[in-house]
């Protein structure tokens, strides 16, 4: 009799009972499609939660280390059967244990690194478990091949994990774990090899020429000054001139303006170098005591004929102020010197004071150890050379309208 002909003859002979089937049928579809619906949505709501935010590559980690772990737990399965005798439900509660405590280490490990950008002793354990479970599962195989794969399947989940953990530590820190000391980039600029910079072959070249020819004149000074005889100073005089020859020949120095404000900075750096013992710079990190309001005080000048040279310059003290403050102060005052050095106007610690705030005493002492500079120096001995203005602090050497190429009392080119 075919399927249809017994439905029908089961529902001829028992009604009831055919009511009763399809109405738990009934309530059966219902509960599943309630099931259904709640499940979709509870991985609906896990996807958007917890996949959706995540790259690509964390999925795809965590894919793998779930696999890896897998393999883990398979081989820790037959090595409590096969090993310690474990079977039904005894084997099926403690076959994966430390796969659990490696999970659970994890989880530890991932929370410390976010509180404390680091995983501590749980990442330590969760190694140490891996490599215990790797080696566990390995002694039950029956090849060498399957030892191998045993072994390595728990390391690969222990990497996948570590890289995963490093590569948080670096979006939530912003930085690297560590910087090794000994890299083949710092062996080969320590041996000479490299650059640390990015500067051309060409900029390293004119660099290393100018400095041979400041080298060169500090070196002819020093025998001059010292009295010495004249066979050494017709060396270091031949040596002076073959490097500024070299120097003109390959770096452009007659035309080339920036190199030539290059070469007379590192001669003005060290042609006073003696002066840097007798500085008296400020501790940035002290806190500035309070000063008394002084009296004013007249400015002294050159020109007694000039009422604007005349005006009375008052200090006033300022409240103690923190390192952060006074840092900015500091600059401020340096980007007001800069400014006024590129319009080759030397300013006075009164207008330093008075622009970026600073006190008095403070201006003189940035004054006393900038002014010191090649390029403020060449200013100040140009005013000295063409109008006799001796520097004293109190006003600026005048604007020049040429450029100056003088430094450390050499006379101007004629």
């Amino acid at each position: 009799m075919p399927p249809i002909d017994q439905i029908t003859a089961f529902t001829s002979d028992h009604p009831v009972g055919t009511v009763i089937i399809c109405v738990v049928a009934l309530a059966l579809l219902g509960l599943a499609y309630f099931a259904l619906r709640a499940a979709y949505r509870a991985g609906n709501r896990f996807f958007h939660r917890y996949v959706a935010p995540r790259p690509a590559e964390d999925i795809l980690t965590i894919v793998a280390a779930c696999i890896a772990t897998g393999v883990s737990a398979q081989g820790m399965w037959r090595f409590s059967g096969d090993v310690l005798g474990f079977d039904g439900p005894l084997r099926l509660l403690l076959f994966a244990f430390i796969e659990v405590a490696v999970i659970t280490s994890a989880v530890r490990a991932r929370r410390n690194m976010r509180e404390n950008y680091s995983a501590g002793i749980d990442g330590v354990a969760v190694w140490t478990l891996t490599g215990l479970s790797a080696v566990l599962s390995s002694m039950d195989a029956r090849s060498l091949a399957e030892a191998v794969f045993r072994l390595a399947a728990p390391l690969v989940a222990a990497w996948l994990w570590e890289r995963g953990m490093a590569i948080e530590r670096h979006r939530i820190t912003g930085r690297a774990r560590i910087n090794w000391r000994i890299t083949p980039e710092r062996m080969l600029v320590r041996v000479g090899l490299a650059e640390a910079s990015d500067r051309t072959a060409s900029e390293v070249d004119a660099h290393r020429r100018l400095t041979r020819v400041a080298l060169a004149a500090k070196r002819a000074r020093a025998l001059r000054e010292a009295g010495a005889s004249d066979r050494k100073m017709r060396a270091a005089l031949v040596k002076l001139d073959r490097a500024m020859d070299q120097a003109v020949e390959h770096t452009g120095l007659a035309v080339d303006t920036a190199r030539q404000e290059a070469l007379l900075s590192q001669i003005g750096a060290l042609y006073n170098t003696s002066a840097l013992i007798d500085l008296s710079p400020p501790v940035p990190w002290a806190p500035e005591p309070e000063e008394p309001q002084a009296l004013p005080a007249a400015r002294p000048s050159a020109y007694d004929d000039d009422e604007d040279d005349e005006a009375e310059v008052v200090e006033t003290a300022l409240p103690v102020v923190d390192t952060a403050q006074r840092a900015a102060l500091m600059r401020a005052a340096r980007e007001y010197w800069d400014q006024q050095i590129e319009r080759k106007f030397v300013p006075r610690a009164a207008d330093i004071a008075h622009e970026t705030g600073i006190t008095l005493a403070t201006a003189r002492e940035y004054r006393a150890l900038w002014k010191l500079e090649p390029r403020a120096h060449a200013l100040i001995e140009a005013a000295y050379n063409e109008h006799g203005i001796v520097d004293t602090g109190t006003f600026p050497a005048i604007e020049t309208q040429e450029r100056i190429l003088t430094v450390n009392g050499s006379a101007p080119a004629s």
